[in-house]
């Protein structure tokens, strides 16, 4: 018989953990002096297939953790984060993968006059993300289950505030898990046989917009803005493929172009040079009901500052309000080297 009330399930679950900061950049080498230690706790929503999504992801959960991290660094300090997360199931639910994505805060940011080491964390307020691969076993006696894996935690502002080289922890955790009335947990409902779904070329048009800041230490704030079309194509009821352009005007730039042209003459930057950017790019979102993680790689075809590379990428979270209208959230970047958190609004035609 078909269920008509959904039930809401809630699991649980705190992890300690130990681990290193990774050497992903040679500048941060003073920074990794022993093994951080800190632990994660979260809460799920878990889903059994009430609704058709939570099906085609093999009844994923989504939810809240938090985060504290003990750098084991004087200069690093420590670090507290708050994030939204969805976990993933694989073999018979054996194992777990869980993508989280926040903010963090650093009680000890670089300070030119107290703090002049830590050229990791430009600022007190970081951007983070975590992966966490875990083997797992639920509900053992009464809803308690155990399980253990490792964790990667990055931290960095995004370039919101120079310096801005970052942190990647690499930890091994493991924990204890709690789920509510687990003995009553209800049954998993079956996909059943999928069906076909595609929608019609749809037209894209977004706004961005944030702060952000050059590498160059103290050279002040700016605002951008980000101007960007495209066309997109579902093509079933998990995957959207795009295509469009864009254009980008970062005053950071104007700035760095006027600092280079005194500072640095022997590289003939001209001060009057044109710090707006042109690129076009390809990208894919992969939907969760009305939340997406939108992928973008592009190019710029009109680039006069030799700022970072010509080919730069773009990662983050879409939430759609309705059939047109979304927000969305997203590091741009160019490779590993993030330039600016994005926050935008858009219209799908």
């Amino acid at each position: 018989m078909a269920q008509t009330e959904e039930k809401k399930p809630v699991s649980v679950d705190f992890s300690p953990f130990y681990g290193t900061i990774l050497q992903h950049n040679p500048d941060i080498s003073h920074l990794i002096t022993e093994h951080p230690t800190g632990f994660i706790l979260s809460y799920n929503r878990k889903t059994y297939g009430f609704n058709d999504w939570e099906r085609r992801y093999n009844y994923p959960d989504w939810g809240f953790s938090m985060a504290y991290q003990d750098m084991k660094n004087y200069n690093l300090g420590e670090v507290f984060s708050l994030y939204g997360h969805f976990n993933f199931y694989f073999l018979n639910r054996s194992l777990v993968f869980r993508i989280g994505q926040g903010i963090a805060y650093a009680n000890k940011p670089y300070d030119k006059n107290d703090n002049f080491l830590n050229n990791a964390y430009g600022s007190h307020l970081l951007s983070s993300t975590y992966l966490k691969f875990d083997y797992i076993k639920e509900n053992i006696y009464k809803g308690l289950g155990v399980n253990a894996g490792v964790t990667i935690i990055h931290y960095s502002n995004a370039n919101l505030r120079a310096p801005n080289n970052s942190t990647n922890t690499f930890a091994f955790s493991a924990g204890l898990n709690y789920t509510f009335d687990g003995e009553n947990f209800p049954e998993y409902i079956p996909e059943g046989e999928r069906t076909k779904y595609s929608e019609p070329v749809k037209y894209n048009f977004v706004f961005r917009s944030g702060i952000n800041e050059s590498d160059v230490n103290g050279s002040g704030q700016f605002p951008f803005y980000v101007f960007t079309a495209f066309a997109d194509k579902r093509i079933n009821h998990k995957s959207t493929f795009l295509v469009g352009t864009e254009l980008f005007v970062s005053y950071f730039l104007k700035e760095f172009v006027e600092h280079q042209s005194i500072a640095f003459p022997e590289n003939n930057v001209s001060a009057d040079t044109d710090f707006k950017r042109v690129g076009i790019f390809a990208g894919h979102e992969l939907r969760f009901n009305k939340i997406a993680f939108i992928t973008h790689l592009g190019y710029y075809l009109y680039w006069p500052v030799e700022f970072e590379s010509r080919i730069y990428n773009r990662l983050g979270l879409k939430r759609y309000f309705s059939d047109k209208w979304f927000g969305v959230i997203n590091v741009h970047s160019h490779g590993a080297k993030a330039e600016a958190v994005e926050f935008g609004v858009g219209i799908r035609l």
